[in-house]
C-alpha cells in the first residue's frame, strides 16, 4: 500500500495538481463555500467532489473546461480570465449536467443554474452602497388572461413609504428567454442600480415592475401582450401610487424581453412614451430588411409623427454579441434611419449576450426616463 504522505510526494510526478487557496470566494457562493474562487486576474478556480467520476467538466463563460482529479481526490480547474459580470455555469459529470452545491442558484437557461459573479474593477454602480434603499416587493395576482395565479416583483423607490402623497412614474422591465421575473433582481441588480442612481440625483425616483414574460391561453401560446394590457398595468395602477398616464410609463427588456417591449409598446403608444430594447428589437432574430410601412402596423411610416409622440426610443447591445443579434439589431436600426426615426444607441464595450451588458444598459437608460 502506498502511504498517503508518499502519494502526496509523488503527485507532481503523476501529473496531479492540487491548487492552493489563492483568490477570493465568489460573492455568488453559498455561505462558507470556498469555491469557486476569483483570482486577481479574473481567472476562476472551480472545485467539485465527485469521487466516482471518470470525467468532469465545467461550462462557464461560453467555454467548457476539463477538470483534473487532484491529490486530495477532488476535481479542480482554473479557467482563463472571465469577462466581468454574472455567468451561469454547470458541471458535467460523466455526461450528466448538474449544478454546483457551492453556488446559489439562479433561474436562467430554462432551469435553476449555478452562477458566478466576477467583479469589474473600479465599478460599483450595481453594488449595494450606503445610500437610501428601495424595496423589492412580491405582488401576487390572479390573471384574467391566463386564469392562473402569477407574480410580479415590484421595486419601490427609497422614499415611497415616507412621501405617502407622492405618485411615481413606472418602468416595466422584462427578462430574457429562459429566465423569469427574478432575473432583473438577482442577476441584474436592478434595485441597486436604481438606488445608486437616485441617490446620486441621476435618475428620477420610479417604480419598476418585473413580470414573467411567458403567458399562454388555449389556442394562443404567446399572450404576454394581452396580459400586460389587461392584467399587469391595471393591477399596478390600482395597487401602487403611480402616475397612470403614457408620459409617465416606460417599458424595456433584454433579448426576448426587448422584442416583447417593442411589440407591446409600439402597438399601444397610447400607453407608453418611453421605450428601451436591450440586445433585442421588434424583429426578433430576423436579419432581413424591414419595411417601415408594414412593420408592426406601419408605426414607423411617418418618422416625424413618431418622433413627436415617443419621448425616447433607446437601443443597446454588447460589442461582442454573437450572431444573429448584430444583424437583427442592425436591420432594425437601418429601418429607423431610413424612416427618419430618432433613437439613442448604446454599446457595451467587450461584453456579449450577458448580464453585464444589460446592467450597463439599464444604468444608461434609467437616467434618461421621465425627464
Amino acid at each position: 500500500m502506498i502511504r498517503p504522505i508518499l502519494l502526496l510526494l509523488m503527485a507532481p510526478l503523476l501529473g496531479w495538481s492540487q491548487p492552493t487557496a489563492e483568490g477570493t470566494p465568489a460573492s455568488s457562493n453559498v455561505p462558507n463555500a470556498q469555491y469557486p474562487r476569483i483570482h486577481d486576474d479574473l481567472r476562476a478556480t472551480f472545485r467539485l467532489t465527485a469521487p466516482g467520476a471518470q470525467k468532469v467538466q465545467v461550462s462557464v463563460g461560453g467555454g467548457k473546461h476539463d477538470m483534473t482529479r487532484a491529490a486530495d481526490g477532488l476535481w479542480y480547474v482554473t479557467t482563463p480570465p472571465l469577462v466581468p459580470g454574472f455567468h451561469y455555469y454547470s458541471f458535467n459529470i460523466d455526461g450528466a449536467n448538474v449544478s454546483d452545491p457551492s453556488s446559489h442558484t439562479y433561474y436562467g437557461t430554462g432551469r435553476d443554474a449555478s452562477g458566478i459573479e466576477v467583479p469589474e474593477r473600479g465599478v460599483d454602480y450595481y453594488l449595494p452602497k450606503d445610500v437610501p434603499h428601495g424595496e423589492v416587493r412580491l405582488r401576487w395576482y390572479l390573471s384574467k388572461v391566463t386564469g392562473a395565479w402569477r407574480r410580479s416583483f415590484v421595486y419601490t423607490p427609497p422614499d415611497y413609504d415616507t412621501n405617502t402623497r407622492t405618485r411615481y412614474p413606472v418602468l416595466y422591465l422584462q427578462h430574457g428567454s429562459g429566465e423569469d421575473e427574478t432575473g432583473w433582481i438577482f442577476q441584474g441588480r436592478a434595485n441597486f442600480i436604481l438606488d445608486n442612481l437616485i441617490a446620486a440625483g441621476k435618475a428620477k425616483p420610479m417604480i419598476i415592475v418585473m413580470d414573467n414574460g411567458y403567458a399562454a391561453t388555449p389556442g394562443k401560446p404567446n399572450a404576454f401582450e394581452d396580459l400586460m394590457i389587461t392584467d399587469v398595468i391595471p393591477m399596478i395602477d390600482r395597487t401602487y401610487r403611480t402616475m397612470a398616464n403614457r408620459e409617465q410609463r416606460a417599458m424595456a427588456g433584454l433579448s426576448m424581453g426587448g422584442n416583447q417591449t417593442c411589440q407591446v409598446t409600439l402597438r399601444h403608444l397610447d400607453k407608453f412614451a418611453w421605450i428601451g430594447a436591450f440586445s433585442g428589437t421588434g424583429n426578433g432574430l430576423s436579419t432581413a430588411p424591414i419595411d417601415p410601412k408594414t412593420f408592426i402596423g406601419g408605426v414607423f411610416t411617418d418618422g416625424a409623427a413618431f418622433n413627436a409622440k415617443v419621448r425616447l426610443l433607446w437601443l443597446g447591445m454588447g460589442t461582442v454579441e454573437p450572431n444573429p443579434f448584430p444583424g437583427a439589431i442592425g436591420a432594425f436600426r437601418k429601418m429607423l434611419d431610413d424612416a427618419g426615426v430618432k433613437y439613442v444607441y448604446f454599446e457595451s464595450q467587450g461584453t456579449a449576450h450577458e448580464w453585464q451588458t444589460w446592467r450597463r444598459d439599464l444604468n444608461d437608460f434609467a437616467p434618461r426616463l421621465f425627464r
